[in-house]
């Protein structure tokens, strides 16, 4: 965690130097986010959004006053969701979860909690107005961002049961993700080279989050509903998120 905060602190310095250059800007946001699952599998369906947050260093490189090059450093705080298992199954099975075997034996019905956080590297193109009196407003499409996973913990909410929580389930999601978004929004100047950011972003990501080796699900008997079979669960599960941005460019 140690080298994460310093590589951050020297990208900030790095930005800062580098925006003494002309058509060079830099700056910070600290920006919620609301986040949730979606998978391509009918029987596991999203169940709830985590609200987190995305804090990092931002830098613009014009190419000409209204097109520039945008790219950054930060990370991304409880990023995931719930996803709602219709068949029961072990979907953790990489996972030693508390070393308690029940948990890899699941019933239907089951919701499973993500909370994930992330370095990330966005790159992106920006587009933005003529400055309108104090304003200016921008449109950023694509961005693409790099998410390198440096936690991942999970709960499990049973039916009539208590809930449990903060499972280590970092073996169970992916080391890396990639993603696409679009976002827009206005700049409003407060000195000669300082504007307040505000605006709208989305991003979906392109490659499955969750890891499914090892993940399982139940084959019912269709008369009496008892387990009588296991088959591998290998469904692809898109993280996607409302980012709203606040922040300050120099």
């Amino acid at each position: 965690m140690k080298k994460i905060v310093a590589a951050v602190l020297f990208f900030s310095l790095w930005v800062g130097t580098a925006g003494a250059q002309d058509g060079f800007r830099f700056g910070f946001q600290v920006s919620p986010s609301f986040n949730w699952f979606n998978t391509n599998d009918n029987q596991i369906n999203g169940n709830g959004t985590n609200l987190g947050l995305r804090l990092g260093v931002m830098g613009e490189n014009y190419f000409q006053d209204q097109y520039a090059l945008t790219f950054g450093l930060g990370f991304a705080f409880n990023a995931g969701g719930t996803l709602r298992h219709t068949q029961g199954g072990d979907f953790w099975g990489n996972s030693e979860l508390n070393n308690v075997e029940e948990y890899h034996q699941l019933p239907a019905d089951v919701n499973l909690k993500y909370s994930l956080q992330y370095i990330e590297i966005p790159i992106g193109f920006k587009m933005r107005t003529q400055e309108f009196g104090y304003l200016r407003f921008f449109a950023e499409l694509p961005i693409f961002t790099l998410g390198i996973l440096t936690q991942a913990k999970g709960d499990i909410e049973r039916p009539n049961e208590e809930a449990v929580e903060d499972l280590d389930i970092k073996k169970d999601v992916n080391f890396i993700t990639l993603s696409w978004g679009l976002g827009g929004g206005v700049e409003y100047s407060i000195g000669e080279n300082t504007s307040l950011v505000a605006g709208l972003s989305f991003q979906n990501s392109f490659i499955d989050v969750t890891k499914d080796k090892n993940a399982r699900k139940f084959v019912y008997d269709e008369s009496s509903g008892a387990v009588i079979s296991e088959e591998p669960e290998d469904s692809k599960g898109n993280l996607s998120g409302i980012t709203l941005r606040i922040g300050v460019m120099f």
